[in-house]
């Protein structure tokens, strides 16, 4: 008989378990590759989304130089049979609907051409066919206006307002005109202020007496014309200040600007409709930084013109930053009150399961049936209450029973508080059970020991739930277009006028801003470079905000280090 064979009965399983380990490491290092390659595409996605937006953004403020091409006899792109066209270039394309017989496809521009009063139309589309040279002339002139946006032109002769007339070839010409920009806005500014503020006062003024002369009726003749001598001064004051805004007007009509088009009209224009202007093709590399710059400036701070595409969008800004800041006020307090109670103090069971899904798929509603019902509840019912209760010599006309930044703030409140709630009872739970054990024994009572340990501790959690509520809610529109949101609101809910802060105002939004423009504009052409740069200025507005939390959360963090975190 043969000797047995030693077989190690460990040796084929050892193998098997030693592949079977190997087929699971790479398995899993395949995973780790594709969720990387997830991960930078996501990455590069957001990167040239941001990229376009802030390249078109920008592309807005920074001055382009103008070209005059000389048309074609048979160019279609001719303006009243004028060989010449001039205007900044915005883009070039391929023009795919050109036919066989035109020879196909092929390359076009588009001008922004300007003088909308004189053309009917801002932008032209030439074909690269059609042009016969190109230049770039010098004498040029971008006038920005306050009607019918930009007007594109060479100057022929300025008027001042003391009767002089001043040639382009006089050295004092573009002092001149630069003079007479800057009184004509200060001037503007002056006509501003009396008309908005000062008259804008005695109108509410106004307003308020003729809702106590109504409350009075007829049984109080002192109460009554103690009202009437109090209108009969405001009007007297009124009188005055309507004179001096007339007056000023006048003046602004005093001065003129005469111009020729490129198609070689003549036209002229009151100095006092001018906002600004320059010599694009004039202008050296610091001066058209330093030109952009003042435009970012002015769109930060001027309100918007001609229906949103020109101006600035401080309105706008202000009613974002301000509704987002009520919007934080006001879902915090509930947020955290409903967590602590959820995680602290509800008896865990049916109930707080069915309270929980409720919010997790409170979290999955759409906007817009959050606006549909701070419509129905907040603005109809609500607000409909308070006037009836407070405001009753108001009616018909609503106070607080129709659209304005409180409402819009406590709907997107009720919006984001499941997020809070969420944030909140994760940041609660995470506290450490010796700290809530070592607080019960040192005799604090379960509330003292929520409040003085558990919350500080869990406040960068909560401030976390409140930065995803803010971002969201900082971004939406549909529930903003039901419940306070206009298009151009003329004052804003923070100003010097009692009580300062003005709850059942409407406001002005960057989201529903970027709408307006890119959807309800008359001159969608016009208005898409202002899309990109409300959208950047909304994105960053966003980032600001959301900065400031992080950098708050990360101080208490670095507080609370010993703690839970």
């Amino acid at each position: 008989m043969s000797a047995p064979t030693d077989i190690s009965p460990t040796t084929e399983p050892r193998s098997l378990a030693f592949k079977a380990g190997g087929m699971k490491r790479t398995a899993g290092e395949a995973m780790v590759w594709f969720s990387s390659m997830g991960l930078a595409l996501g990455l590069l996605m957001v990167v040239g989304l941001l990229g376009v937006i802030v390249v078109n953004g920008f592309s807005v403020f920074w001055p382009q130089r103008i070209v005059e091409l000389r048309l074609k006899e048979d160019s279609g792109a001719r303006i009243r049979g004028s060989e010449y066209l001039a205007g900044e270039i915005r883009r070039v394309q391929t023009n795919t609907g050109s036919t066989i017989a035109e020879g196909g496809p092929t390359m076009e521009r588009q001008l922004f051409i300007g003088n909308r009063d004189a053309y009917g139309l801002g932008f032209r589309f030439v074909k690269e066919t059609d042009i016969q040279g190109e230049t770039h002339p010098e004498d040029l002139l971008i006038i920005e206006r306050m009607e019918y946006g930009d007007a594109i032109g060479r100057p022929l002769r300025l008027l001042a307002e003391d009767g002089r007339t001043i040639l382009p070839g006089d050295p004092a010409f573009q002092s001149e005109m630069e003079t007479t920009n800057r009184t004509v806005n200060r001037r503007r500014r002056a006509i501003d202020r009396i008309e908005r503020v000062r008259i804008g006062n005695i109108n509410l003024k106004m307003e308020s007496l003729g809702f106590a002369r109504k409350a009075a009726g007829e049984v109080n003749p002192a109460e009554i014309a103690r009202i009437d001598a109090e209108k009969a001064a405001l009007q007297a004051d009124y009188e005055v200040l309507a004179k001096q805004a007339r007056e000023l007007r006048a003046l602004q009509q005093t001065g003129k600007l005469f111009y020729r088009l490129p198609t070689g009209e003549e036209r002229e224009m009151p100095m006092g409709q001018m906002v600004g202007f320059y010599f694009p093709n004039q202008l050296g590399l610091f001066k058209r930084m330093s030109l952009t710059l003042h435009n970012i400036w002015v769109f930060l701070v001027e309100s918007p013109r001609e229906a949103n595409t020109e101006g600035g969008a401080f309105p706008a800004i202000f009613g974002t930053f301000v509704m987002t800041l009520l919007m934080s006020i006001a879902v915090t307090p509930f947020g955290v009150l409903a967590a602590i109670y959820l995680r602290e103090y509800a008896k865990q069971g049916v109930f707080v399961r069915s309270v929980r899904i409720a919010v997790n798929n409170l979290a999955g509603v759409p906007s817009i049936v959050f606006g549909v019902f701070g419509l129905g509840f907040f603005v109809y019912f609500v607000g409909g209450t308070i006037d009836s209760l407070f405001f009753a010599q108001r009616l018909p006309t609503p106070t607080f029973g129709t659209g304005g930044i409180l409402w819009v703030a406590l709907t997107l409140a009720l919006m984001t508080v499941p997020v809070v709630i969420v944030a909140t009872e994760e940041a609660v739970a995470s506290v450490p059970r010796g700290m809530r054990e070592g607080s019960l024994a040192c005799g604090a009572s379960k509330w003292q020991t929520i409040q003085r340990i558990v919350l500080p501790a869990a406040v960068p959690g909560i401030i976390t739930g409140l930065i995803l509520a803010m971002a969201r809610g900082a971004g939406e529109v549909a529930p903003l277009m039901l419940v306070g949101v206009v298009k151009l609101a003329p004052t804003l809910p923070l100003d010097a006028t009692f009580p300062f802060f003005h709850l059942d105002r409407k406001f002005m939004h960057l989201g529903f801003h970027i709408y307006d423009l890119g959807f309800q504009s008359p001159d969608s052409e016009a208005a898409k470079p202002m899309v990109f740069a409300t959208t950047l200025l909304l994105i960053l507005l966003v980032v600001v905000l959301n900065l400031a939390a992080i950098l708050l959360r990360e101080r208490l963090r670095r507080k609370f280090a010993s703690g839970a975190f």
